[in-house]
């Protein structure tokens, strides 16, 4: 299989199940996000390697995102209208967002309560983490846009389960930082 096959030249792309969109459609534009959003998680997860303390799992859970990300993109290239071929689409997983708030609530309970606002920095871990969630708000936006354009395009968990791993990301880069022994950097208004 070529990787090439220039239909994309003129700026449409194909959808799966059919028909052809501008490369700026909302749709290409929300699975392009997401797409973006896995290749940082899969950056966080070569530093996540070895990872101390409380984060000693992290990349394995980021792996796992990853994976989810992936069916968030095949339900988000697949308009409505492809009717049966959603059929076969993974399955959404239920419990996709319990389980990032039961880590956070994990990594929670093991920080210092957090008591300013806190700058993306610390570790190296950290600040990969901190990237990966504006990545990920963006990629929210994003599938939001399209959900108010389309009318069953997009399914409410995978909304929900988005919102949710960008509060994971931060909860993960202030773990990271205690576990790697670096302070949160806290924010300083500029007198």
């Amino acid at each position: 299989m070529r990787i090439y096959t220039r239909t994309g030249d003129t700026g449409e792309t194909g959808l799966f199940g059919g028909g052809r969109v501008s490369k700026a459609h909302d749709r290409i534009n929300s699975y392009g996000e997401t797409d973006e959003l896995n290749s940082v998680l899969g950056w966080c997860a070569v530093a996540a390697e070895g990872a101390p303390g409380i984060v000693a799992g992290l990349k394995v859970s980021l792996e796992r995102e990853q994976a989810l990300l992936f069916t968030a993109g095949s339900w988000l290239a697949t308009p409505p209208e492809a009717g049966e071929l959603r059929k076969h689409l993974p399955a959404w997983p239920a419990g996709a967002s319990k389980t990032l708030e039961d880590e956070i609530d994990a990594w929670d309970a093991a920080l210092p309560p957090l008591k300013t606002f806190i700058l993306p920095g610390g570790s190296e871990l950290a600040a990969r983490l901190h990237l990966a969630r504006t990545v990920c708000r963006r990629a929210e936006r994003a599938v939001c846009d399209l959900a108010a354009d389309e009318q069953n395009g997009v399914d409410p968990r995978i909304l929900a389960w988005l919102n949710r791993l960008s509060d994971w990301l931060f909860t993960a880069a202030r773990a990271a930082n205690a576990a790697s022994g670096h302070a949160d950097v806290p924010w300083r208004p500029a007198l």
